[in-house]
């Protein structure tokens, strides 16, 4: 499948269709960086720490979310991975949204200027 390009400004707006085709290609780009990023912590947890997968697992995903670390780090390894993961996964979920959002903003942002161009 070749990746669909986004309309020119001139052109009609995209069907309802390629649309969720977009959305569709934009939330597994997603979910595929926060798997990786996931990956990476509980790798990073496991190996620096020594947690099982299970803790590991809930340590990257509540990094990942946000929402912090759970379980108290004892080595200095592993608190200075925690903290460079905290920073890699604020960027992950930045870059991970955009994906998402990028096509709806394109979305609107082109059906305003078509309904504008109209009027002209």
């Amino acid at each position: 499948m070749r990746l669909q390009t986004l309309e020119h400004r001139r052109l009609a707006l995209a069907t309802q269709r390629k649309f969720a085709l977009r959305m569709a290609i934009a939330v597994a780009m997603w979910f595929a960086l926060a798997a990786f990023g996931l990956a990476i912590g509980m790798a990073g947890y496991a190996g620096f720490e020594g947690m099982s997968l299970t803790d590991a697992y809930v340590n990257a995903a509540m990094i990942l979310s946000g929402m912090g670390p759970i379980g108290e780090l004892k080595t200095t390894a592993g608190k200075i991975f925690a903290g460079s993961y905290a920073i890699f996964s604020g960027l992950i979920i930045v870059i991970a949204s955009s994906f998402v959002l990028a096509p709806i903003f394109h979305r609107v942002l082109h059906r305003f200027h078509v309904e504008q161009s109209k009027d002209e």
